[in-house]
């Protein structure tokens, strides 16, 4: 793996095409060359080319995010959605838990887009990114989606996954406002053998950026001889999985074979050419020799657990010994079980799933049919499921006869479904390990629950080998190993399947259609401004070395629950810290009796320890808080901050954010995001107080830099320093106002 993804740190020039150290230009200026920065350039409305305030070309959203928005909308005065919105059923299609309410949350989208002008996907039509793939996308392009796998760059579309409330911005016809990224150059060389993935390459790129952050908040850009060798899906299944290196967004370089997919779709208008210009300097620089890639496995519980397939089977029960250490330190009462998974030299696994926006393509289900036409699955545990991405890839693989080939081998086919990517499809048994080619593999996204005592594991291997492991009867195998016969398909698109189901209303909204509003769908409870100073309790406080959105707050069974803030806020942090919801609750239920003119008898206690608590009891704001290393890596989800405000959460304390978008989330929701400087201690713990007083005047005069004290459960005090580096001016008044639903409200006055 070392020999295939090389990590250069130094800024490096790309001169007609090729790499070098100088040019008779300046850096500044020739970054400006880059197709990342002509586009983003092409959508700043701002005058100034470092701090970006950026319009995107339409926003997608599934139906675990799009109510909430379109509610926040509502709430600060949408009245139609200005650029296409497309409304995917994608998560809670399978309708089955919680009553009515995931239908519910259907029939309020479609009356959503009646109303508003916008484009509803009817579920198990298409995964989100799929339908945007096949009919948003566009060279020069930008796409906003409230699912952190919007990517597009492979179609010369730059996607950006955030939380809801950046869409909402969107919607009310703001922008999204960062400073200008760092690029980095992917530059790719050879051609991938026989047997090899988009998941072998795209694991090995996590594998070799994610723990040091090399290419965190910033865009990815893919040129080189090497991409020419690629097929648009096998780019496709790279590029979604950029999400994984934490970078911001990503783009590649086009040409024929990306002008064919515009063909194949209908619309050949939304391609041109892009590729950097004579001289572009890029601030760092990643090379990938795609002809050395291996086979590759990504073990629980993160995408960049990285090993090749072969490492793995040789040093198996050792690198499963630390998969169950990791379990029991995250599970303490579950034990995983995996290394009797490992059988005279051989790994067996119990499930296949190829699925969803990275496996469930084209051209990677049509090569797995290829090395499983004629074999078996077996009638043993080993379990094969396949997902096609969208009705239009299902019905052509259903025509040439793959579909047939898949189901004479024992695999089963289901419908467009992103469920067995967070947890909610094809659940494996205890002690479980299945293998999927999804995006994720954190804990849970299987669907198992550690708190009942039942715990499984996911590895991400490639569709090729996972169909190898098939054809082994669940012996994990390398699909370079198999002897098989491949000549790819070429792939067609049938436009009239959505014609006949998708409804498509953008640029015709009707004032007059009503919002269908089932039982479980409720408004968001009353938020309150920044108060002068802010004292906050430890709710939870988590020293592992990164806390993920899934457990901050779960995915999952709780996707049936994200159109009501208070029924899903009781799953915060239940997996990871079950005692936080009561907690925060026990700290809202004193700051409600402090806002009724109460004088409760702990905060008069805590704040006698800064000052005269008759007085600072009036103009204190009381919340719980969570303290974590370094919080928010994974899903774009806004529930991950939005359920910690709903339970009277008023502030994060970490060392940094894990991604932007987790740091967006809690700042649209009026949550202070807190950072410590790199070395301070924080040997704090859950029931400790932190006071910050002079808060709301310090924030309006840009401080950033924060004189905290805080308070031990047992009266000592010390002091500690706190910063909220970087805020922008909107993003001032959100915190100010309390969340960004309270900034429009404010501005609609």
């Amino acid at each position: 793996m070392l020999d295939t993804v090389k990590l250069n740190a130094n800024g490096v020039f790309l001169v007609d095409g090729k790499l070098s150290n100088s040019a008779d230009i300046a850096p500044a200026e020739a970054r400006k060359n880059t197709i990342a920065y002509s586009i983003l350039n092409a959508h700043n409305v701002s005058d100034n080319d470092e701090a970006l305030r950026i319009r995107f070309d339409a926003l997608v959203s599934h139906d675990i995010t799009y109510v909430g928005i379109i509610q926040t909308a509502r709430a600060s005065g949408l009245t139609e959605f200005p650029i296409p919105y497309a409304l995917t059923n994608c998560h809670n299609s399978l309708c089955a838990v919680g009553g009515t309410i995931n239908e519910d949350d259907h029939v309020f989208g479609l009356s959503a887009a009646k109303k508003y002008g916008g484009i509803y996907v009817p579920a198990n039509q298409s995964v989100i990114h799929s339908y945007a793939r096949e009919e948003l996308s566009g060279c020069g392009k930008m796409i906003l989606g409230s699912d952190s796998h919007t990517r597009y760059g492979a179609l010369g579309t730059m996607g950006v996954g955030e939380g809801g409330p950046e869409l909402v911005k969107q919607l009310l016809k703001n922008t999204y406002d960062i400073k200008a990224p760092e690029v980095v150059l992917v530059y790719l060389t050879g051609t991938p053998k026989k047997g090899i993935g988009p998941h072998d390459v795209a694991i090995a790129l996590v594998g070799a950026t994610f723990g040091n952050g090399f290419v965190k908040n910033k865009v990815l850009e893919f040129v080189g001889p090497g991409v020419k060798n690629l097929s648009i899906d096998f780019r496709n299944g790279i590029d979604v999985m950029t999400t994984e290196t934490t970078c911001l967004s990503s783009i590649w370089e086009t040409d024929e074979i990306t002008k064919k997919h515009y063909e194949a779709h209908g619309r050949v208008e939304d391609y041109k050419e892009l590729k950097p210009g004579k001289v572009a300097y890029y601030d760092s620089l990643i090379e990938i020799d795609l002809s050395k890639m291996e086979s590759m496995i990504a073990l629980p519980f993160h995408p960049s657990n990285a090993y090749t397939i072969h490492e793995f089977v040789e040093n198996a029960d050792e690198i499963l010994a630390k998969v169950e250490e990791e379990a029991k330190a995250k599970f303490g009462k579950c034990n995983l079980d995996l290394r009797s998974k490992v059988k005279n030299g051989t790994v067996l696994a119990d499930q296949g799933i190829i699925a969803g926006c990275a496996g469930g393509m084209f051209d990677s289900i049509d090569e797995a049919a290829s090395i499983l036409r004629g074999e078996s699955t077996g009638n043993g545990y080993f379990s094969l499921s396949v997902y096609p991405t969208s009705v239009p890839v299902s019905l052509e693989l259903t025509k040439i006869g793959v579909t047939a080939d898949l189901l004479s081998a024992g695999a089963v086919i289901k419908p467009s479904f992103c469920g067995p990517c967070f947890g909610a499809g094809d659940v494996p048994a205890n002690n479980g390990l299945s293998l999927r080619h999804t995006t994720r593999n954190f804990p849970n996204r299987e669907g198992s629950k550690p708190g009942e005592g039942q715990l499984a594991g996911v590895a991400l291997m490639d569709a090729r080998s996972i169909a190898a492991t098939a054809r082994n009867g669940g012996i994990i195998t390398a699909a370079t190993d198999i002897d098989y016969e491949y000549t790819p398909h070429e792939y067609h698109f049938d436009a009239s399947v959505y014609g006949k189901r998708v409804y498509n209303g953008y640029g015709k909204p009707d004032a007059d259609a009503e919002l269908i509003l089932g039982p479980n769908i409720t408004d968001w409870p009353k938020q309150y401004e920044l108060a002068d100073n802010l004292l906050v309790k430890l709710a939870a406080v988590i020293h592992d070395p990164v806390t993920t959105t899934d457990e901050l707050i779960p995915s999952g069974e709780t996707s049936s629950y994200r159109s009501n803030p208070l029924r899903l806020s009781e799953f915060a942090l239940s997996r990871r810290v079950p005692e936080y919801v009561g907690r925060s609750k026990a700290v809202s239920a004193v700051e409600s009796k402090r806002r009724s003119g109460e004088n409760p008898e702990e905060l008069m206690n805590v704040l006698s320890k800064v000052g005269n608590a008759e007085e600072l009891i009036k103009t204190t704001q009381f919340g719980s808080c969570v303290f974590a290393n370094k919080p928010g890596d994974g899903s774009a989800r806004e529930q991950a901050a939005s359920c910690q405000k709903v339970l009277g959460g008023f502030a994060n304390i970490c060392y940094e954010f894990a991604t932007k978008r987790y740091r967006s989330n809690c700042i649209n929701w009026g949550i202070l995001p807190f950072t410590l400087a790199e070395g301070t201690e924080f040997p704090y713990a859950e029931g400790d107080y932190v006071f910050v007083g002079g808060i709301r005047e310090a924030i309006i005069n840009n401080k950033e830099e924060f004189d905290a004290t805080v308070i031990r459960a047992n009266g000592e005090t010390s002091s500690i320093k706190l910063y909220v580096k970087g805020l922008t001016e909107d993003e001032k008044e959100i915190i100010l106002d309390g969340c960004l639903m309270n900034y429009y409200a404010a501005q609609n006055k």
